[in-house]
């Protein structure tokens, strides 16, 4: 792959005394016009265990309960050229950040015959930190059942995974997301799909990766269901992406959202504000978000809530702006 492509700027500083000297009066005695300050030492020495702790005492008190950032599926009709204007893959990161999102979230078949391209996906990062956001994870679809039933087709669905925790590693984002699909009974699901995740997650570790997994229709939108396969999988680096709207188990068979997302936030490493529509006084039509940003943080977590558009009824940046106001609305008041 592409080396390490962190921008990394070093810039060479010197210090000098600034003191004055005394200076000659007219009757040719000498006093000094204000006190001489010694000279900085050129290397500042470094902080205490006590100051660093302090200071990120500081920093998570001055930090917000949650960050912001942008779902790439929010604007796939347009990256799709369905609508207008177009937008290009590598135009997404310049505009979440025109848009006041501090984090983004790909989504893999926007660049799936890119990802082995080391310069191209050179180019995504550096499009990124050009635009001054931060690469988050990298959502995997299309890709293969990690719980298939038959072992050899359930590696291969693992190898398929690890050109994009290739990608993930130079994008500098912390994980990416997959689903959890399998087949048989509901144990026998949850033992074949902790079985793929496990092993595709120790690939992810030794890039300091993790492996996330959305609730994403069949028994992974059953929170119970997927809180069980994270208990068999039982490795850090592998956690949960809830989304507030996918818990749909069956045609007509609807998980209740709010217990599973209580449910999946014990192991989640991301979260997903999905959003359909909204009233007169922009609140979202279908999902009570006070209510269900109470169980985000109410579990301790404190990252990146990611926007998810998918509504009809507005566009692209109205709906995704709609979200983020509405999202910046609930964290205001969730302090109080």
């Amino acid at each position: 792959m592409a080396p390490d492509l962190d921008r990394r700027r070093f810039l060479a500083t010197s210090v000098a005394a600034l003191g004055l000297p005394f200076a000659a009066r007219p009757g040719g005695s000498r006093e000094p016009q204000e006190p001489v300050r010694p000279a900085r030492p050129a290397v500042e020495p470094a902080a205490t265990p006590a100051q660093e702790s302090a200071t990120e005492t500081r920093r998570a008190a001055d930090a917000p309960l949650f960050r912001i950032s942008l779902a790439q599926w929010s604007l796939h009709r347009r990256l799709r050229g369905e609508a207008e204007p177009r937008l290009d893959n590598l135009g997404f990161a310049a505009l979440a950040a025109r848009l006041g999102f501090e984090g983004i979230e790909y989504v893999n078949s926007f660049f799936l015959e890119q990802v082995r391209d080391e310069r191209y996906v050179a180019e995504l990062r550096k499009a990124a930190d050009d635009a001054g956001v931060r690469s988050l994870l990298i959502m995997c679809d299309g890709l293969g059942a990690l719980g298939h039933a038959d072992a050899a087709r359930r590696e291969r669905t693992v190898e398929r995974h690890r050109p994009w925790l290739a990608a993930a590693k130079v994008l500098g984002c912390h994980s990416i997301r997959v689903n959890a699909e399998s087949s048989g009974s509901f144990e026998e699901q949850q033992k074949l799909a902790a079985d793929g995740l496990r092993r595709l997650t120790e690939h992810a570790a030794e890039l300091g990766l993790n492996v996330i997994v959305e609730n994403h229709g069949g028994l992974s939108s059953n929170g119970a269901w997927l809180a069980g396969v994270m208990r068999l999988v039982d490795h850090e680096r592998c956690g949960t992406l809830p989304d507030f709207g996918n818990f749909r188990v069956g045609p007509d068979e609807e998980y209740d959202r709010y217990r599973g997302v209580a449910e999946l936030m014990p192991f989640a490493k991301a979260v997903s504000a999905k959003s359909y529509a909204f009233d007169d006084r922009g609140e979202e039509t279908t999902i009570d978000y006070l209510r269900m940003l109470r169980v985000v943080v109410d579990a301790g977590y404190r990252g990146f809530v990611g926007v998810e558009f998918e509504g009809d009824g507005l566009g692209e940046e109205d709906g995704i702006l709609a979200t983020k106001r509405l999202l910046e609305r609930v964290r205001a008041k969730l302090v109080e």
